[in-house]
């Protein structure tokens, strides 16, 4: 069963479609933002967002319209995959649930993009491959992007991590929770290989949370950011695929998320003057 409907921004084409998953049991509903100006979308990339129903509060339509607008970005194809009730159980990291079992469907997240929605964005826009594929997403669903990124390397370019959930571990701390073995998204990277197309957009609010697990005077989000990105440099990566950006102001909020969207956007499809 598919649903839709369109509106139109300056330089965007806003379609919203709700099509059904066999994986997840459930409407999944996705926001199609379309450049109005291109008619080869297999010369576009392509950027998967999580959580997309948040991106209509930023606003996202008349961010990636004006930055397209004004030719500081290659235009693109963004579609944001609205969370469903289950949220907890179907973000997260396929290689483990996490010690309350959330993340459990996961795996079958990623079942439905791969063999559900990305064949049925294929058919619909007439467009077999893009000129490249992205992720992205917040919080839970950041880390929910970075794992499937990570794990299907040979599909993607890039991701973006805001305010990412990296503290995602398989121990709670009165479980005997060990930092450099527990944390679920830093053990895959440490596991993993070095792919050297990947590129990591990496974003952190200083008012993120107040957290502080190991009392150096940090919080938790930017300490397990910097530690994700020891890993992946560890692994082989340099500053020349990974992004980091702090904002002093930032918080655990879409405003947030707002204000360092243009970056990413910038810093991965930015167009040189």
């Amino acid at each position: 069963m598919v649903k839709e409907s369109g509106t139109k921004a300056a330089a965007i084409l806003v379609e919203q479609t709700v099509i059904y998953s066999d994986y997840l049991e459930r409407e999944v509903i996705f926001d199609a933002y379309l450049p109005s100006s291109t008619n080869k979308p297999e010369q576009l990339s392509l950027l998967l967002i999580n959580d997309g129903q948040d991106l209509p509060k930023m606003p996202f339509d008349e961010i990636l319209g004006s930055l397209i607008a004004n030719k500081l970005i290659e235009p693109i194809i963004c579609i944001g995959i609205h969370c469903g009730v289950e949220r907890k159980l179907e973000y997260g990291t396929a290689y483990s649930a996490d010690f309350k079992n959330r993340g459990s469907k996961a795996g079958l997240y990623t079942k439905f993009l791969f063999d559900e929605l990305m064949p049925f964005i294929r058919k619909k826009y007439q467009t077999p491959s893009f000129k490249d594929k992205s992720f992205a997403g917040f919080s839970l669903g950041a880390l929910s992007a970075l794992d499937i990124v990570w794990n299907h390397a040979s599909e993607f370019r890039k991701v973006g991590v805001f305010s990412g959930s990296l503290w995602w571990r398989r121990k709670s701390y009165e479980d005997g929770y060990d930092e450099e073995n527990d944390r679920l998204m830093h053990l895959q990277i440490r596991k993993g290989v070095f792919n050297p197309w990947l590129q990591f957009f990496i974003e952190c609010g200083a008012l993120d949370e107040t957290a502080d697990r190991n009392k150096n005077g940090v919080i938790d989000a930017i300490d397990d950011a910097l530690d994700l990105i020891i890993a992946l440099k560890a692994k082989g990566y340099t500053d020349e695929h990974i992004r980091y950006l702090e904002l002093e102001e930032g918080k655990h909020d879409v405003e947030t998320w707002a204000k360092a969207f243009p970056e990413f956007l910038k810093w991965g499809w930015g167009v040189s003057k």
